[in-house]
């Protein structure tokens, strides 16, 4: 009795609690990331953002979400009503499963996997599978287009992410986020971080993340002038608001996997400032993405759908792959290669 309580029951409910942690720390961050772009916007704008539920707005998360959970889920008559209510519940589950093997500081992992990054890019891929569904599942035209929509976008995006990650994997030689990370530290502090010597790789990754969210400029699926809400057209209450979770979830997955792979992760920017636990810095330096994030919302116009295209097509594609093999040749040449020393 005391292996069985040692060796399986014990670890279990130590690793569920941990994961009931996570998920309850993701839920709280998506749900405060609403507020913050809904300030941050409104500065741009010359407007106060909420104000009005909670002091200085900031219950306002709660009110939405009690709002959308609490009204009828209505479903189109025409649908499949199996899939137009699995498309939703799909999308939320893969936006919090990712985050099982993202590092916030030195240990603090639910999964330590050797091959992390391949797992956060098979799961990122799988998005595309709610929107589909949504759009086919509807019965409707608008939606459906705008489904269609998704899956080129996304599939388009993802070639170049994947070049991007390889990129910075052929300077680690490990899959390991906690690994990718430790590669970055040194008593140099941010210098040492990969988005100097690759960063029109961080660029990159930076605008393909926003095509695979689906955020503006890139928000062709759900683009209102020509296809009123795209794929959520005929969502609405509790099915709409999984979606507008997942999309905040994703958001903050990119940012994380941005800062991870070329921002130093939980690293302090300087050496003196090391005594600051390394939690703080990885949100903080999410925030700050999350920050162009909406900066970029604010100031761009949506592209045309032809244009999306050939950015991720005709530009991003071949650039990443010279910077992959420009990367390994400069790697070869000076004999940098991790682990050759």
């Amino acid at each position: 009795m005391e292996i069985l309580w040692n060796d399986y029951l014990w670890p279990t409910i130590v690793i569920a609690f941990f994961t009931v942690v996570v998920i309850v720390v993701v839920l709280m961050a998506v749900a405060y990331t609403t507020y913050y772009e809904r300030k941050v916007m409104g500065a741009m704008q010359l407007r106060q953002g909420p104000m009005t539920v909670g002091p200085f707005g900031l219950l306002q998360p709660f009110a939405d979400g009690l709002k959308l959970f609490a009204k009828e889920t209505i479903i189109p008559s025409g649908s499949n009503r199996v899939v137009f209510l699995l498309a939703p519940m799909l999308t939320f589950f893969l936006s919090l499963v990712a985050w099982a093997v993202i590092p916030f500081d030195q240990g603090w992992v639910l999964a330590d996997v050797n091959i992390g990054i391949l797992y956060l890019l098979a799961i990122s891929s799988m998005g595309v599978y709610g929107i589909v569904m949504a759009g086919w599942a509807s019965n409707s035209r608008y939606a459906f287009l705008g489904g269609l929509r998704s899956a080129a976008q996304m599939v388009s995006y993802e070639v170049s992410m994947g070049f991007v990650v390889v990129s910075v994997l052929l300077c680690v030689g490990s899959l390991n986020l906690s690994d990718i990370v430790m590669a970055q530290s040194g008593s140099w502090g941010f210098l040492n971080w990969y988005f100097i010597p690759l960063f029109p790789m961080f660029v990159v990754f930076f605008i393909s993340a926003l095509a695979e969210n689906n955020r503006l400029p890139f928000d062709l699926p759900e683009g209102e002038s020509e296809l009123a809400g795209g794929f959520m057209v005929e969502y609405s209450s509790a099915t709409y608001a999984m979606f507008f979770l997942g999309e905040y979830a994703n958001m903050l997955l990119m940012s994380a996997m941005l800062v991870i792979l070329f921002l130093g992760g939980w690293l302090a920017p300087f050496p003196f400032l090391e005594f600051i636990p390394g939690v703080f810095w990885f949100f903080l330096k999410i925030a700050v993405v999350l920050f162009v994030y909406i900066w970029v919302r604010a100031t761009f116009p949506r592209f045309r759908y032809d244009q999306l295209m050939r950015i991720g097509w005709k530009i991003f594609l071949p650039f990443t792959l010279f910077w992959v093999v420009l990367t390994a040749g400069v790697l070869v040449a000076f004999d940098w290669l991790p682990g050759s020393a």
